[in-house]
This record gives C-alpha cells, structure tokens and sequence, in this order.
C-alpha cells in the first residue's frame, strides 16, 4: 500500500468519524458538510474528493457500522457452546452494538428510509450480510447435534427483520435496546430450534 492509499483511508476515516461525531451532537438533520470536515479537521475540498453529499457519507459511514458489527458478533460467538448459547451471544452482541452508538442507531431508524434509491441498497447489503452471517453461524457441529441446520433465507429474513424492528421500536420509544434482550433471545431461540 502506498502512502497516497494511507493518506487516502486517513482522510476518508477522519470524515466518517466526524459525521460519526455530529450525527452524535446533533443528528443528522442538522449536520452540514462544515460540520462534518470542521470535526474531520479538513477541508471541503477533502470531502468531495471522497464524497458527493453528507447522505452518500452517511451510507458509507452505515454501511462500514454493518461490517463491524458482522464481524463483532461472529467473534463473539463461540462454535463449541450449546447453541442456546450460541444464540445468546449473538443477541447480546447485536444489541451491545446497537447500544454503543445510539445516535447511529437512530440515524438507521430514521434517516436512512429517506435517502432514497441508495439506502436500499444499503440497506440490502446490509440484509445479506446479517443472512450469510446467520447462515454461517448456525453451521456447527453443536448446532447439527442438536438437529438444527442453518436457516433458509426467508427465515434469516424473519428473524432479522423482526429483531431489527424490535430494536428500532424500541429505541425510537425512548427505551434502551438492552430492554428487549430476554424476548430476543427467546424468539430467536424458537425459531431458529429444532422442528
């Protein structure tokens, strides 16, 4: 890699992280490109070079926040635990995640239907990456010994759906997405167990 590409993933992160900082401060509504490089400390010109508008940095900033918490939770989950446990750990990771950043949260909640055509797709990366993640992760030996095999997709897309609702009600209600731990863990666990 080459110290213009450091420079250049430099920069981009910088501009993420101080959308990330005035969608905190102030929502997204009220963040302005100024706002956004004044906290980057840099210029606008740096942020056009890496984005046409605050909305196509809010995608990029969602759709790296998707890939983390992918990750986050894969990590969190231990193959060789009974698979309630299993199941377990990912709730409790999704919903530790959802809680770290709540303004991001909402911004999900609440913004990003408003974007348009783009956040579809970000949206639906997003999908199919929460789909193959759960695919993956209900693919251990524990899970097969206890007669269950990974999800078909209309089902991924059911649970994920349904827990990305509860969270997002739950939060726009003012409540802590902590607050639905137990009722995700349950549902989850009946319908992901065995038939």
């Amino acid at each position: 890699m080459t110290s213009v590409d450091v420079d250049t993933r430099t920069h981009r992160q910088r501009l993420l992280d101080g959308l990330a900082a005035s969608i905190t401060e102030e929502g997204f509504r009220e963040t302005t490109v100024a706002g956004i490089v004044r906290r980057a400390r840099t210029s606008r010109r740096t942020f056009y070079e890496h984005f046409s508008s605050r909305e196509e940095c809010l995608i990029a900033l969602l759709a790296d926040a998707n890939r983390a918490m992918i990750q986050q939770i894969s990590d969190a989950v231990d193959p060789g635990a009974p698979w309630r446990e299993q199941v377990r750990q990912a709730i409790e990771t999704w919903i530790a995640c959802a809680e770290s950043e709540p303004a991001i949260t909402l911004s999900w909640i609440r913004d990003v239907p408003a974007l348009g055509a783009p956040a579809r797709e970000l949206q639906r990366e997003a999908m199919e990456g929460f789909i193959a993640m759960t695919q993956r992760l209900t693919d251990t030996p524990a899970l097969r010994a206890a007669g269950i095999s990974p999800p078909s997709r209309q089902t991924a897309i059911i649970l994920l759906g349904g827990l990305r609702e509860l969270i997002a009600t739950t939060v726009e209600d003012s409540g802590r997405a902590g607050d639905v731990t137990e009722v995700a863990v349950r549902a989850s666990i009946a319908l992901l167990g065995p038939a």
